[in-house]
């Protein structure tokens, strides 16, 4: 009995060493990718574009030149992105403008909100007060706008990681294939396939989704008569392929605009309904239906990948955080020692073939 609880001491304290690693390695690898963001964001950015792009890629070379593929490939990502992106800039510029050209009768609509909040016993004069005025959301715009400009030295980088990703996709895959670890070397290469198809698959509902979403809030601005109807309804779209943010962003900016043109509380939070029925049916309704389990993660896991990835690389994070999250729980559901993180999570697929340990770890 004494000596069998004895040779329990051991296997306990080398358990709770090897949870310390862990923990202090998981912790040095966020430090990393936070302090070098310009490094690694790129990166990730890059291989969540080839995973979209690469099917395209693959169908080319089988009719044209390795190279000539490529430049066609690349030219028709460059080009589609250029032409999305504008449009959703131009309707961010638009309402920069109107902001701008309005802003006395913004000014005035705050003003009058203050002398109501005051009147009911609410001081909201002061530092807050000050801070958050028409001034400061110019402020705020400018800001958003340099950054914006100063991300065209982050997507060159981008643009040359793809390039080059590319070209190695077909070589990546004979070496995994010709790896010593033929178990290793076969759970990577599942790992990578089945997390391309479905971050595929993600962007391919997502994108549906946010034209509907975007189709719906333009409709709805025209039928209630919200000035700017076409800038709201881009808004939507693009801001859609961040979840819980975007949607929230993109609920509340014409809500805010509607309290200035209609002036009556009644239509205000009629707006400010609509908007988020139209969020709710087609954010926790429809796209469920339409992704199916493949893509089911839980989504208190999806905000915080969100919230997550933000805070570690911004406004990029927030957008490829859940495929980071797609692609994490992916290689999760493939190994034994982690399927129950992947089983918690996410949604591990039947087909889904589980490696074992120790083959893998031979």
């Amino acid at each position: 009995m004494v000596s069998g609880m004895g040779s329990e001491k051991p296997v306990t304290s080398g358990k709770i060493y090897q949870a310390a690693q862990v923990v202090i390695a998981t912790i040095m690898v966020i430090a990393a990718l936070s302090i070098a963001s310009s490094v690694f964001a790129p990166v990730a950015f890059a291989l969540f574009i080839i995973a979209l792009v690469w099917p395209l890629q693959k169908l080319l070379q089988g009719y044209l030149p390795r190279l000539l593929a490529l430049a066609v490939s690349v030219v028709v990502m460059t080009v589609a992105f250029v032409y999305v992106g504008s449009l959703v800039v131009s309707a961010f510029g638009r309402v920069g403008r109107w902001i701008v050209n309005d802003a006395a009768r913004f000014q005035a609509f705050y003003d009058q909100i203050t002398v109501w909040l005051e009147g009911h016993g609410i001081a909201v004069a002061g530092a807050w007060s000050e801070a958050f005025s028409v001034g400061w959301m110019l402020r705020t715009a400018q800001t958003v706008t340099g950054r914006l400009n100063s991300t065209m030295s982050f997507w060159l980088v981008v643009l040359v990681y793809v390039f080059l990703g590319l070209l190695e996709v077909d070589d990546f895959g004979r070496k995994l294939k010709g790896m010593r670890s033929r178990a290793t070397g076969d759970l990577l290469l599942r790992g990578s396939m089945t997390t391309a198809a479905k971050i595929r698959r993600y962007m391919l509902v997502r994108t549906a989704m946010s034209v509907i979403t975007g189709v719906l809030v333009w409709l709805f601005a025209r039928s209630v008569g919200l000035q700017l109807a076409e800038e709201w309804g881009f808004i939507a779209f693009s801001l859609n392929y961040i979840p819980f943010l975007g949607p929230l962003v993109a609920t509340v900016f014409p809500t805010l605009f509607a309290m200035t043109q209609f002036g009556s509380w009644q239509a205000v939070v009629a707006v400010f309904a609509c908007l988020n029925l139209i969020q709710f049916v087609v954010g926790s309704y429809v796209e469920p239906r339409v992704a199916g389990s493949a893509l089911s993660i839980s989504p208190a896991m999806v905000l915080f990948s969100v919230f997550f990835w933000s805070y570690i690389w911004g406004v990029f994070g927030a957008f490829i955080g859940v495929p980071i999250t797609i692609a994490f729980l992916t290689f999760c559901a493939l190994h034994p020692s982690t399927l129950w993180l992947a089983e918690i999570f996410g949604s591990p697929q039947k087909d889904e073939k589980i490696a074992d340990a120790s083959l893998v770890s031979a």
